[in-house]
């Protein structure tokens, strides 16, 4: 493989709980952009693109210096819409990482890398829970994983259940139960990524809204990689302000 996979942003102008997010402006700068920088910044070796589904996008990633290739607007998934990029990209290998990401650290992509070379052909990330309150939030992604590192399970909802506490958990027995936040980047082999399009929608898939469940429907592992590190991913005005707090800071 080449030293570096290749990122590719997914890119989706509509959004059903901010709308337009991702040209929601911050401090006079598009959430999109900040998420490029950021990338650029953090990890300056990797090649960058953006899959976006409309020309607005495209044309605001251009003024800024950023490379796009624009697909389809009807992709069900980010996934789908790498794999589309990824037919005129043609790299070998890919990382995924959300265009709603502007604190991603150049560790988690690197982390991401070196699991190609162990053999995966899908990986992804995810973080320590802290906080209760995320534990509890569905926009908050929670994985379970199985004693190699790959996911049993993706759910919104509050997994793994404390059946003696009734569910009622704290910080506490959050850290001393493994209890982990999904972090929504992925990492693929070009010939995985092709094969995911081709895999048939589950119905966890269309329950959860979370288009990692399709791989595991289909009977397919992703191995889960730790990073202690947080970031913050944009999806609601709430996560606009604690960004803004953090330029602050």
């Amino acid at each position: 493989m080449s030293q570096f996979p290749t990122i590719i942003v997914p890119a989706r102008l509509n959004s059903s709980r901010l709308e337009r997010k991702l040209l929601y402006e911050i401090n006079g700068k598009p959430l999109i952009i900040w998420t490029a920088e950021r990338i650029k910044s953090e990890a300056p070796d990797f090649p960058l693109f953006f899959a976006v589904d409309s020309s607005e996008l495209s044309e605001c990633l251009k003024s800024f210096g950023f490379d796009s290739i624009l697909t389809r607007a009807d992709h069900p998934s980010g996934t789908d819409r790498i794999a589309e990029a990824n037919e005129a990209i043609e790299a070998e290998w890919v990382i995924n990482v959300q265009g709603d990401e502007p604190l991603i650290l150049g560790s988690q992509i690197q982390m991401l890398a070196d699991s190609f070379k162990e053999g995966h052909q899908m990986t992804t990330l995810a973080s320590p829970f802290v906080q209760v309150e995320d534990f509890y939030n569905p926009n908050d992604v929670k994985v379970v994983r199985s004693l190699e590192g790959n996911a049993l399970y993706f759910s919104r909802s509050p997994i793994p259940y404390a059946r003696d506490l009734k569910g009622e958990v704290s910080t506490d027995w959050l850290l001393n139960n493994n209890c982990y936040k999904h972090i929504g980047l992925y990492g693929y082999s070009a010939e995985f990524l092709k094969s995911i399009v081709r895999m048939p929608r589950g119905n966890l898939e269309s329950l959860e809204s979370l288009e990692q469940l399709r791989i595991l429907e289909n009977g397919h592992s992703i191995y889960v990689g730790i990073s202690n590190e947080e970031t913050i991913g944009i999806d609601t005005i709430e996560d606009i302000e604690s960004f803004k707090a953090y330029l602050a800071s």
